[in-house]
């Protein structure tokens, strides 16, 4: 997926691990309309988003600092243009930086392939009452073969850390989280775009 600033970068990693979005695309459509004095003004939105609802997310992703008079016209027609079409649209700027560290950490571990039934059995299990990271790892077996099982769940929200509470470490607390394994009545909660 496309992205232009490593700030976009982080937003679609952020937008990646929401479980309640299911697609998403960059640079999805141009705006194109008459300004001031009939000159052409054209935007591009930076992402389109696709909800497990069917609904669909319009996100601008710019730094407060950086949002000029020119630029707030154009999020602010981008987001009537978005609501005549029953889309939501959001203009983010830089997320929480231990959030945003904790999340970058996650998706290193966030392909299957990490994914081992038998230790991430023993590890819900382990941390069906809470614990510490690394203790509970190590209740599991080797830290070397575990970690990697307990990122992907952290990843995946089979298990659940507080992201902003300080980066990972060997206490942070670990403790089931809200999407279970085999998921067909999960309940999600979804770290938005936005948050």
């Amino acid at each position: 997926m496309g992205y232009e600033s490593w700030l976009e970068r982080d937003r679609l990693m952020l937008l990646d691990f929401d479980p309640l979005v299911t697609g998403m695309s960059s640079q999805p459509f141009r705006l194109s309309w008459a300004g001031v004095g009939g000159k052409r003004v054209r935007h591009t939105p930076d992402l389109f988003v696709r909800r497990a609802d069917g609904t669909g997310l319009v996100v601008d992703v710019r730094p407060d600092e950086r949002i000029g008079p020119d630029d707030a016209m154009k999020f602010a027609v981008t987001a009537a243009a978005c609501r005549s079409v029953g889309w939501d649209f959001v203009r983010v700027g830089t997320p929480e930086v231990v959030l945003m560290a904790n999340v970058r950490w996650l998706a290193g571990y966030r392909h299957p392939r990490v994914h081992r039934p038998e230790v991430a059995a023993r590890l819900v299990e382990v941390f069906a009452d809470g614990g510490g990271l690394l203790a509970g790892a190590l209740r599991v077996g080797d830290q070397i073969a575990v970690l990697p099982v307990l990122f992907h769940l952290l990843w995946r929200r089979v298990l659940a850390a507080d992201l902003e509470a300080g980066l990972f470490s060997a206490d942070s607390q670990v403790r089931l989280g809200m999407v279970r394994e085999g998921g067909g009545d999960a309940v999600a909660s979804a770290a938005a775009a936005s948050g």
